[in-house]
C-alpha cells in the first residue's frame, strides 16, 4: 500500500515576499478586499485575508485552478489568464502565478475589473518570480 508523501511547507522567505506583494496588491487597489497565495496543489502560502478562511479560499482555488486549465486546453481557448467569479457581494479573481502557485484576489461589488485584472495579473507576474527565484 502507498502512502502520499507528507507536503512540505514552503519556504519562509517565500511566504513572507508573496505576502509583502499581497500587501501591495491591496494597497495599490482600494476595492480589493484580500488575497490567497497557495500550491497548486492547494497548500496555503500566505494569506492577506482577515477573515481567517485563507485555508479553505487555498483548496478551493488549486481545485478551480486545474478545471480552468483543463477548460482552455479542452476548448481550445489557449494558455489560462484567470478565472474570474461575480457574485452579488463581490467578485474573486484567480490567477496562475507560474507552474506552482495560485493567487486568489477578493474585490468588493463596483470594483473596476479592469483595474483588478491589470494589477492581479502584475501581482502573479512578481509572486511567479519569486518563487522562480526562491526555488
Amino acid at each position: 500500500m502507498r502512502f502520499p508523501r507528507p507536503q512540505r511547507r514552503p519556504p519562509v522567505e517565500l511566504r513572507e515576499e508573496v505576502l509583502r506583494e499581497m500587501v501591495l496588491l491591496r494597497e495599490r487597489t482600494p476595492d480589493i478586499s484580500g488575497s490567497v497565495a497557495c500550491t497548486v496543489d492547494g497548500m496555503s502560502i500566505a494569506c492577506d485575508n482577515a477573515d481567517g478562511s485563507g485555508e479553505q479560499v487555498a483548496a478551493l482555488s488549486a481545485a478551480l485552478l486545474a478545471l480552468s486549465r483543463r477548460m482552455t486546453i479542452m476548448t481550445g481557448q489557449g494558455v489560462l489568464e484567470e478565472t474570474l467569479i461575480s457574485g452579488t457581494a463581490g467578485f474573486a479573481a484567480f490567477y496562475a502565478a507560474g507552474p506552482t502557485i495560485v493567487l486568489a484576489v477578493l474585490a468588493e461589488p463596483g470594483t473596476n475589473l479592469g483595474l483588478l485584472r491589470l494589477e492581479g495579473r502584475k501581482t502573479a507576474a512578481s509572486v511567479a518570480a519569486i518563487s522562480a527565484r526562491i526555488h
